[in-house]
C-alpha cells in the first residue's frame, strides 16, 4: 500500500467532496420543494391531482436513479433545451428525491391525529393558519430522522452522476486512481471522505432532532 499517492490526492478528493456535498443538498432541497407540492397534489380534493401525484411518486420511486440522470441529461438536448450536467444531476437528484420526500411528509402527516386539525377548524382556524401552526411544525418534527436519512441516501447516489461529466467525488477519485495506478489507496481514501461525511450528516440529524423534540 502506497500512502503517499492517497495523501497526493487528498487535497482534489476534498475539493470534490465539497461538490458532492452542496450537489447533494441543492437535490434535497429541491425534493423537499417538489416533495412538499406532491404531498399537497396527494391530499387535494380533485381526483385529478391525486392521480398526478400517485403517478409522479409511481415513476420516479421504480425508475432507477441512473436512468432518470440520463432521460434527463439526453433527452432535453433532443427537444432543443440545451441542460449543463449540474442542472441535469441536480434536476434528477430533486426530481428522485421529491417522490420519496413526499412519502415521508404523507407518513408524517398521517402520524399526527386528524382531531387536532378538526377542532382548529372549529374555532375558526382558517385551513392556511390550521396548515402553518399546527400540521407543518409536527410533520416536520416527526419528519426529521427520515429526511436526514434521505440526504444520506442521496448523497451516497450522487456518485452516479459522475456518468454525465460532473467532477464530483467519485469521477474525481476514478481519474487519480487511472492516472496513479493506485486503484485501492485512491478509493479507500474516496470511501473514508464519504463515510465522514455521512456521519457528520447523522450527528447533525441526531441534535437538530432533539432540539426540535424539545421545543415541541
Amino acid at each position: 500500500m502506497k500512502l503517499q499517492a492517497a495523501l497526493d490526492a487528498l487535497p482534489y478528493l476534498l475539493s470534490a467532496a465539497g461538490t458532492t456535498l452542496w450537489i447533494s443538498l441543492a437535490g434535497i432541497a429541491l425534493g423537499q420543494v417538489l416533495g412538499a407540492c406532491v404531498l399537497l397534489a396527494r391530499t387535494a380534493r380533485s381526483p385529478a391531482l391525486r392521480r398526478a401525484g400517485a403517478v409522479y411518486v409511481s415513476f420516479f420511486r421504480g425508475v432507477p436513479l441512473l436512468v432518470q440522470l440520463l432521460l434527463i441529461y439526453y433527452f432535453l438536448p433532443y427537444i432543443g433545451i440545451d441542460v449543463p450536467p449540474l442542472v441535469a444531476a441536480i434536476g434528477a437528484l430533486g426530481l428522485a428525491s421529491g417522490a420519496y420526500v413526499s412519502e415521508i411528509f404523507r407518513g408524517s402527516l398521517a402520524a399526527i391525529p386528524r382531531g387536532q386539525a378538526e377542532a382548529a377548524q372549529a374555532l375558526g382556524f382558517s385551513s392556511a393558519t390550521v396548515w402553518r401552526r399546527i400540521l407543518l411544525p409536527q410533520m416536520l418534527r416527526i419528519s426529521t430522522p427520515a429526511l436526514v436519512n434521505e440526504l444520506i441516501l442521496l448523497l451516497k447516489a450522487s456518485s452516479l452522476i459522475s456518468v454525465v461529466g460532473v467532477t464530483e467525488l467519485t469521477r474525481t477519485s476514478h481519474s487519480f486512481a487511472a492516472a496513479t495506478y493506485r486503484p485501492f489507496e485512491i478509493y479507500i481514501t474516496a470511501a473514508l471522505i464519504y463515510l465522514a461525511m455521512n456521519l457528520a450528516l447523522a450527528a447533525l440529524g441526531a441534535v437538530l432532532e432533539r432540539r426540535l423534540a424539545a421545543a415541541g
